[in-house]
């Protein structure tokens, strides 16, 4: 079992980082907040906590910057009727500290707004996770994730559209979300444009 990868982060995505360590490049499936934590280290040294989901007709890899997300992505692939990809876009959706917070509160209504997430699967993992959920020590601030300095342009619309694309969104209906809300805000960051779109799609 991999606990982390240490080395050069060659290539970043929002929904994927290449890390190069020792002469291997891992290509890491990340979330919105792991992300953002990453933007502006490429080619320097980087590390992501490691959650291997092996099958036989599959090997994916998933990387975290704290282990407490880690902690959190791991405890909702416990709940029956979510996958890896939803629990991705959950935790893409809110930060550690927000998603620990709605299941602290018993707030099904705003986790099923994440796509394919019903009310049913939102309400089981509220009961399933609510007491583990509350356990878990975030230390300090965790929600302090730096956002991403991006001037508000055609490339935040391309990078969020982008992003949506590889999460499972139709490129259509992404683009349609994206420029509805940078209508609204213009100078929407990215991270907060696809959060948004999360919501909407």
């Amino acid at each position: 079992m991999i606990e982390y990868i240490k080395g050069i982060l060659t290539e970043l995505n929002p929904t994927e980082a290449v890390i190069e360590a020792a002469g291997v490049g891992y290509g890491i499936a990340i979330t919105l907040p792991t992300y953002s934590a990453l933007v502006g280290k490429e080619e320097k040294e980087a590390k992501l906590f490691i959650s291997e989901i092996i099958r036989e007709d599959t090997h994916e890899v998933y990387g975290f910057v704290t282990k407490v997300e880690r902690q959190l992505f791991e405890l909702l692939l416990t709940v029956s009727g979510v996958g890896a990809s939803t629990a991705r876009m959950i935790m893409s959706a809110f930060n550690a500290d927000e998603l620990r917070m709605l299941i602290a509160t018993g707030n099904a209504k705003a986790m099923s707004k994440v796509k394919g997430l019903g009310p049913k699967t939102a309400q089981r993992i509220i009961v399933d996770l609510k007491d583990k959920a509350i356990k878990l020590d975030l230390g300090g601030d965790p929600t302090e994730i730096p956002m991403l300095d991006v001037e508000a342009d055609s490339g935040v619309k391309a990078e969020a559209v982008s992003a949506l694309t590889m999460l499972g969104f139709a490129s259509a209906a992404s683009a349609k979300a994206v420029d509805k809300i940078l209508k609204n805000d213009p100078s929407m960051k990215v991270e907060a444009v696809i959060r948004e779109a999360l919501k909407m799609l």
